[in-house]
């Protein structure tokens, strides 16, 4: 496969032309923030929704959340929770106190004002892929560990791409750093090739404070402008069943007091750390999330907070996690409607299971996509570039998912049903009748060249065309795609003097070590 990518490459002719229309390697979707505009998908009825509630709450008040963070427990005792030990339980009025403090949408602005986004408000948003360990692409052609040239190249394709509007973790773990550093090299990347709303992992102390710094000086912020309104955001995971560990309610606890975004999502695997059947899992899923969400509040009611979904399924064959099941779509969506019955923002995520881009991967992370739009998702972690059950980071497959999120964005273009008299056409039905074509009216063409969808990554030559073409498959195309853009990348400008000022707390916050591994 190698060697076909290099010999394509190289001969240019009409592999090389197909990618590149205009001045730029493709024509793309301009940025925006797409609304949802269809109606959720709603597999729960009304009684549906409050058994699960109900259970949540039971799961709360009488079995409790292990919270192993000592100032957590201490900041719930003193709120009226009941605490033994690590273990915290709360009442069902207590919870729905606090957790209707949450906005039910908020904004998180970047260094550039122009790629704010609102999470909420019917909006939904796709993220890059984040926290894989591993690497693949058909050059390399097998699992290798991630890097920090790798990390920066996703980064790029982060930014080139309109459709991705935040850019979450490490699209790969740049394993070539120290963990003690690694977070400062890596935030130094994204803030310098990227000018999208950044993420920040709540892992103890120093991760998350270097990170807030870092946002707040490359947005040429003061520490009161920085903490009046979002500026970046932070998503914890709690350790299934029932617990939250120390260091992500750390980066929790300090996100929320200084006004940051804060994402919970549990990760529930139903018949390994949740219950067998869906509705359990998400049950269990929404207790330990709304925990986190009742911690927040306490330490600054109103904390721009969302609820995410995780919840998925084992292979029981194999207990290997299984994602894009008919299981994970339904979870999706109930959680979805447990969402709106809180009143807080939706996260999920674009997933698959498969190990290369292959049908098998596209078809799974479509699932969850379609699943994302139907519950009503905000935000989509994720979206581009997961492979392996989020073990491997593809840059083929980024593109490929990128050419799939751009079609989702334009499906939720309320231009596509427009019923105005333009929208419907009749004088142009008129004036063809039943004897001649459309092509040439005035009606088609005033809009030939916006009224579809053109795919930058999709074939639609037929098979003796494609023959000739060079007979070069989706994941090919992404191939040459991909190198074509990091080829024609330019960052985003950045002030001289905030440059400065971010490389030299870089280099000072290295000099003293970092942040500790010893957790």
């Amino acid at each position: 496969m190698t060697d076909t990518i290099t010999r394509k490459r190289r001969s240019g002719g009409r592999s090389g032309h197909a990618v590149r229309r205009g001045s730029s390697v493709i024509e793309q979707l301009p940025w925006s923030l797409p609304v949802n505009i269809d109606r959720p998908t709603e597999p729960l009825s009304p009684e549906g929704v409050q058994r699960i509630h109900d259970t949540a709450m039971v799961i709360l008040e009488e079995i409790g959340i292990e919270f192993l963070n000592p100032k957590a427990v201490q900041i719930l005792r003193d709120a009226g929770c009941i605490v033994n030990g690590e273990n915290v339980r709360m009442d069902r009025e207590f919870v729905m106190e606090w957790v209707r403090k949450t906005p039910p949408s908020f904004t998180i602005t970047p260094r550039n004002p122009e790629r704010q986004i609102t999470v909420g408000d019917g909006h939904i948003l796709f993220g890059n892929v984040s926290s894989p360990p591993s690497y693949w692409d058909m050059e390399v052609g097998r699992k290798v560990p991630g890097t920090r040239e790798m990390c920066r190249n996703f980064l790029k394709l982060s930014q080139y791409f309109n459709c991705i509007h935040f850019v979450g973790g490490y699209p790969v773990e740049p394993v070539d750093i120290h963990a003690s550093v690694r977070h400062l090299d890596v935030l130094y990347d994204k803030l310098t090739l990227t000018d999208k709303v950044a993420h920040a992992y709540s892992l103890g102390k120093e991760r998350v404070e270097d990170v807030m710094e870092m946002v707040r000086i490359a947005g040429g912020l003061s520490h009161a402008e920085f903490d009046a309104s979002p500026r970046m955001y932070t998503n914890i995971n709690s350790t299934s069943p029932l617990k939250h560990d120390y260091p992500m309610m750390d980066g929790w606890m300090r996100c929320a007091a200084r006004g940051q975004g804060c994402i919970v999502t549990p990760f529930t695997l139903a018949g390994a750390m949740a219950p067998v059947t869906m509705a359990g899992a998400v049950a269990q899923s929404l207790a330990e999330g709304l925990s986190a969400i009742v911690l927040a509040q306490i330490i600054r009611p109103g904390a721009p907070c969302a609820i995410g979904t995780f919840t998925s399924n084992v292979d029981m064959k194999s207990g290997a996690p299984a994602f894009g099941t008919p299981e994970y779509m339904r979870a999706t969506q109930m959680t979805g409607q447990l969402a709106r019955f809180y009143g807080l923002p939706l996260r999920s995520s674009g997933v698959c299971a498969a190990n290369v881009p292959d049908a098998q991967a596209m078809w799974e992370t479509e699932h969850s996509l379609w699943a994302a739009i139907q519950s009503g998702t905000n935000m989509v972690y994720h979206a581009a570039g997961w492979l392996e059950g989020g073990l491997i980071a593809s840059p083929e497959k980024f593109v490929m998912d990128c050419e799939v999120i751009q079609q989702m964005i334009r499906y939720m273009d309320p231009a596509i049903c427009d019923v105005s008299d333009d929208g419907l056409g009749l004088e142009a039905i008129r004036e063809v009748g039943s004897n001649g074509h459309f092509f040439g009216t005035k009606h088609t063409q005033e809009r030939y060249t916006t009224a579809f969808y053109q795919p930058f990554l999709s074939d639609w030559k037929n098979y003796e065309a494609w023959e000739v073409a060079g007979s070069v498959w989706t994941a090919e195309r992404a191939h040459v795609m991909y190198k074509a853009i990091l080829e024609e990348f330019e960052a985003p400008p950045m002030d001289a003097a905030i440059h400065e000022e971010l490389l030299a707390f870089v280099e000072r916050r290295k000099a003293e070590g970092g942040a500790p591994t010893d957790f």
